[in-house]
């Protein structure tokens, strides 16, 4: 799928997806994914709340894309990133990443946690 294009002056949008991939900013990812407001690379998972934590003065709201389907995340993981005074909202990954975009076309403090479709 190819999400439609506009021009974004404070990070980095979600270009498009696929099977196992995250295409940002014109770089392919494959894998899960963390998207912050200034860097984007892999991620561990739900194991690794770190990428978030440390940047929680950054962030107002992290999306979370959950692959296909939206389900639970780990209690360790929400715990962190609640204790980190981060706002978590969960949705499936293409939602995430549409949601993503709007938001940052907005200028607001977001980041992105993605699983693969």
């Amino acid at each position: 799928m190819q999400l439609t294009e506009i021009s974004f002056d404070n990070g980095q949008p979600v270009d498009g997806y696929g099977p196992n991939f995250f295409r940002i900013a014109g770089k392919v990812f494959e894998g899960k994914v963390a998207l912050l407001p200034q860097s984007c690379g892999p991620w561990l998972g739900f194991d690794d709340p770190a990428p978030f934590v440390d940047v929680a003065k950054d962030l107002d709201v992290l999306l979370v894309g959950m692959g296909a389907n939206i389900t639970h995340i780990p209690a360790g993981f929400l715990a962190a990133l609640e204790e980190a005074d981060i706002g978590v909202e969960i949705m499936n990954s293409p939602t995430a990443c549409r949601t993503y975009n709007v938001l940052l076309s907005e200028g607001r403090r977001i980041g992105l946690a993605l699983l693969p479709v």
